[in-house]
């Protein structure tokens, strides 16, 4: 336990909020929804998340061909992007933590606007490699947001679920996936479309519903600029961290108390529109679990509590800048509804929180806000200002799970 003016005096050193600036103009919005791949029957979704998280935390697999998509492979949210003239459609994973923009499916379709640069392309994870080659072409995201040479990575194989990736991180994750050009950095859809005068505002923002069925999730991702309708408290703005390798993502300082308890006093947390669950360091994580009562399903490897223990259940609560984030009882469970979907037995209470895989004395990134968080928050990524703007919507304190 650490006092409470301690705890936020280190935050507000770590860490400055803003005030929101709202842009006016109409933003111009894509329709994302939520992917779950069952053709091969229930998932574990926690086992996916882990070896995401162990390539994301590492500094050791911070060389920059390791950065880029990892193990986007049956869950996540997807877009309907087109991709040349005339455009073919793409349905592709929106992934905060990559940067790169990835066909990987052997569908390509050249068409008059596609031209082979030549480059091999390549991204390093900890299940496997994609390999291709590099692309410019017309990207269309929308009738009003078009991109003409965009690059694009045509991976040499199919080797996840879904038609591919739209990596909207910081550019510096482009870096090195070019292999004979390692320092050059490839311009996101997002750098482009602002480049190219499309959008006014270097910047996206994201709101996603939550959902109790395989059908009703839904969600926005905005480019230049923010949605007012979408949140219904103030965005408050907190820099990019300076600590590596958090820095290279959508990363911030933070903490995390439970009810009142300090459960992780100052850490780093990452923005992972590709993860499903919320991890925390592990001695956090025990914390948790001894402060909730919750057991281990050996199962699914989700924690679990009773009834009686959801009821007592408090608030997980996230001290980003001066403002403090919290999830109520409902948004730290998986909607029951979908237990049978990864495994998991009717009627049982599943935590979202879950362990990243390292100790907070070890692991510099101590948090990874993965899409259970984004269904509850409104989320700016702000390129221009390298920072990260947070705010309440009408989903979060809601009881839907």
């Amino acid at each position: 336990m650490f006092p409470a003016a301690s705890f936020l005096t280190l935050l507000l050193a770590l860490s400055i909020t803003g005030s929101s600036v709202e842009v006016r103009n109409s933003p111009i919005t894509l329709p994302i929804v939520r992917r779950l791949n069952f053709s091969n029957g229930t998932i574990n979704l926690l086992q996916l998340d882990k070896a995401r998280a162990a390539a994301l935390i590492n500094p050791k697999t911070h060389d920059h061909a390791r950065r880029g998509p990892v193990l986007p492979n049956v869950t996540g949210y997807t877009a309907a992007v087109g991709i040349g003239s005339p455009p073919k459609t793409y349905h592709l994973i929106v992934d905060t933590a990559s940067s790169n923009t990835w066909l990987a499916t052997a569908e390509y379709v050249a068409t008059q606007t596609s031209v082979n640069t030549g480059q091999p392309v390549l991204v390093i994870w900890p299940s496997g490699v994609l390999s291709g080659t590099e692309y410019l072409d017309t990207v269309t995201l929308s009738s009003r947001l078009t991109i003409t040479k965009q690059s694009i990575g045509v991976a040499a194989t199919s080797v996840i679920s879904a038609d591919g990736v739209l990596g909207i991180g910081p550019v510096g994750l482009t870096e090195g996936t070019l292999i004979h050009l390692p320092t050059t950095r490839i311009p996101t859809v997002t750098d482009n479309l602002y480049n190219q005068s499309t959008i006014s505002q270097h910047l996206i923002s994201f709101s996603l519903d939550p959902a109790s069925s395989m059908t009703d999730s839904k969600g926005e991702l905005t480019f230049g600029g923010t949605d007012v309708t979408k949140h219904t408290g103030s965005i408050a703005y907190t820099p990019i961290t300076a600590t590596n390798p958090t820095s290279d993502y959508w990363g911030v300082n933070e903490g995390i108390t439970y009810g009142s308890m300090t459960i992780l006093f100052s850490t780093t947390g990452t923005f992972d529109s590709a993860t499903t669950f919320i991890l925390i360091a592990t001695d956090a994580l025990a914390r948790y679990k001894s402060a909730t009562g919750a057991v281990l399903d050996q199962k699914t490897g989700l924690l679990t509590v009773s009834s009686a223990q959801y009821n007592s259940l408090k608030n997980l609560n996230f001290h980003i800048g001066t403002e403090i984030y919290s999830l109520n009882p409902n948004a730290q469970i998986w909607p029951r509804s979908l237990n049978s979907k990864i495994g998991g037995s009717s009627g049982v209470i599943y935590l979202v929180v879950n362990d990243i895989g390292t100790p907070s004395s070890v692991a510099r990134t101590g948090i990874i806000h993965g899409y259970t968080f984004f269904q509850r928050f409104y989320s700016v990524f702000d390129t221009a200002n390298s920072r990260v703007g947070l705010a309440t919507t009408s989903f979060t304190n809601a009881n839907t799970n």
